[in-house]
């Protein structure tokens, strides 16, 4: 590749947003260059632990005391340390950053990033969330409303195949299903009696990105039960950049993506009033490049997205590219977790069992503060929902007996009780304080700054916690479970891995970073479309919201392109 090469578009980042921007504008004819700071992985062949059984692995799945060592920050989660999966995400030691309060920050630099290791739940956003902000005047309002990103829902879930069950709620708006997954006895047991027990509530099947029924994904499979989805898909079941939208994009013949590239700053040329290209330091080589072109999507995540624009400095914009407003940085959201209940089945299943493993269970929308009396909570804004599965226990509940030899082994073929279990998802108000910064007393080893976070869960996000324990607790106990236990553990910003806000949306450039197209509002060829535009968190999960915003600025981006708002580079 040649650095004076000249291209219709810039991707950064190569997940979940960056995947999708890179099909789109690649579809539309555009030359498009893919940025991703990490190695390159190929699809099938680099699912290295794919297949393996929990015997296969050294160690008994323990990790080395080297490994260990080299993630202190990353190993208080246990999500990235699993042995596994922990070679799809990063280390502290080359990627380090620093916390004025604890920020769980967990990434994973390859090609596809976290769209190999992410949860695939898939939840549309209704217009009681786009309207949050405005009706009880928390944050700026959302420049757009439930009927402009419809229909782009409605393209993202047919194309990534969405397995699920419309439910009719206003809170929960219905989408493009495939069938879902389907409840064993036990979660089937817990619908019945909450929906018979309380008139507020109802439980449905979570809505994740696996394909079942009819496969009309072109390289991709039906999901085949197997529950190893962090390890990465050789079946392509479940949606990723890797197996789906990068081939798309590759497929055009339009598109070139370029491994071991960080992208570190945006050009901006004050003549133009217009981004000129991005500047990017090979890791392999140390080189510094630069590369032009006439749009730039930011993909590359909230917080490493709003970090590129914070380090895109120049006598227009001296405090961040686009960044007028002051708030570039600000808003940190995630959602608060680590909260909810446990019980096991009461009598009568003990003969029930199930096939497969399924990666999903259920989910129970939200229920409160739906704008109305009957609803409202008076001590608390927003609202959060759960997500849970039944199952029995197997056979590495062997750990704890106290037993050997032939009657443990025959004991282990048995199936273990039931247990049920439901964690709550809350919604964090965006609090300007919750920021980022830029820290050039230390920097990494690239020369670049590193990261600090000030950002933390508050009042609002604590008293909701209590009603959100108190309430997973009544359900399980009202349908009759056994042994009905609360929890509520220490739940910190990053550790929903749904971090957002960093450069938001809004209707006015005074207070924030982005317009109602994901346009920087001061330099109209920079889109940003990955959880830095986010202006409100909601309680549900963020990455459908994340590919529809893309889908539909990468087509307005192609328009403004041939209206020739945007001088070719």
């Amino acid at each position: 590749m040649e650095e004076n090469q000249i291209y219709d578009a810039i991707v950064i980042g190569s997940g979940i947003s960056g995947g999708w921007a890179a099909k789109e504008l690649c579809e539309k004819g555009l030359k498009t260059l893919v940025l991703e700071r990490g190695r390159m992985i190929q699809h099938i062949k680099d699912y290295t632990t794919a297949n393996l059984d929990p015997w296969d692995f050294e160690f008994r799945g323990e990790l080395t005391k080297k490994i260990k060592e080299r993630k202190p920050k990353q190993g208080r989660t246990g999500y990235v340390t699993r042995p596994d999966s922990e070679h799809f995400f990063v280390d502290d030691i080359d990627h380090p950053y620093s916390e004025t309060k604890r920020f769980d920050w967990i990434r994973g630099y390859h090609v596809g990033g976290r769209s190999i290791t992410w949860g695939r739940h898939c939840y549309r956003w209704s217009a009681l969330d786009f309207e949050a902000n405005k009706n009880d005047g928390f944050g700026v309002d959302w420049p757009i409303r439930y009927e402009d990103i419809a229909p782009w829902y409605d393209k993202v879930e047919e194309y990534i195949g969405v397995q699920g069950e419309n439910m009719d709620l206003p809170q929960l708006p219905n989408g493009k299903y495939s069938p879902p997954f389907g409840f064993n006895c036990v979660e089937d047991y817990l619908r019945e009696k909450v929906e018979e027990k309380f008139d507020d509530r109802v439980i449905g099947h979570a809505r994740t990105a696996h394909i079942t029924g009819d496969v009309k994904h072109e390289g991709r499979n039906k999901c085949q039960y197997r529950n190893r989805c962090i390890r990465g898909c050789p079946f392509g079941g479940y949606f990723s950049s890797l197996s789906s939208t990068l081939p798309a994009a590759e497929k055009t013949g339009n598109m070139t993506i370029r491994p071991n590239s960080i992208a570190y700053e945006i050009e901006y040329d004050n003549k133009t009033k217009l981004a000129s290209g991005v500047h990017v330091i090979d890791t392999v080589t140390k080189e510094k490049l630069f590369f032009k072109s006439s749009i730039i999507f930011c993909c590359a995540s909230a917080i490493a997205s709003a970090s590129i624009l914070m380090q895109s400095k120049s006598e227009r914009f001296p405090n961040g590219l686009g960044n007028d407003s002051g708030e570039l940085g600000c808003n940190i959201m995630d959602h608060h977790l680590e909260i909810g209940a446990s019980a096991d089945a009461p009598d009568g299943f003990e003969d029930e069992y199930y096939k497969g493993r399924k990666p999903a269970g259920f989910y129970i929308p939200r229920f409160v503060n739906l704008g109305d009396n009957k609803t409202d909570k008076k001590n608390y804004k927003r609202g959060f929902g759960y997500q849970g599965g039944a199952s029995r226990q197997g056979w590495s509940r062997g750990i704890a007996e106290m037993t050997y030899g032939k009657d443990l082994k025959n004991e282990l073929l048995k199936p273990g009780k039931w247990r049920i279990g439901m964690t709550g998802f809350g919604e964090c108000l965006p609090y300007h304080e919750n920021k980022m910064t830029m820290d050039y007393d230390h920097l990494d080893q690239w020369g670049l700054p590193t990261i600090n976070f000030d950002c933390e869960f508050k009042e609002n996000e604590a008293k909701m916690r209590v009603d959100i324990k108190a309430e997973a607790i009544a359900m399980l106990k009202v349908a009759g479970f056994k042994e009905v236990h609360g929890y509520d553990n220490p739940s910190f910003i990053g550790n929903g891995i749904h971090e957002m806000g960093t450069a938001r949306m809004g209707r006015d450039p005074k207070t924030s970073v982005l317009n109602d197209f994901n346009q920087v509002h001061s330099v109209k060829n920079v889109y940003i479309t990955d959880g830095a535009c986010m202006t409100s968190s909601a309680c549900q999960n963020p990455s459908l919201t994340y590919m529809a915003l893309t889908a539909r600025a990468a087509h307005h981006a192609v328009e403004q392109l041939k209206k020739n708002k945007f001088k070719k580079a």
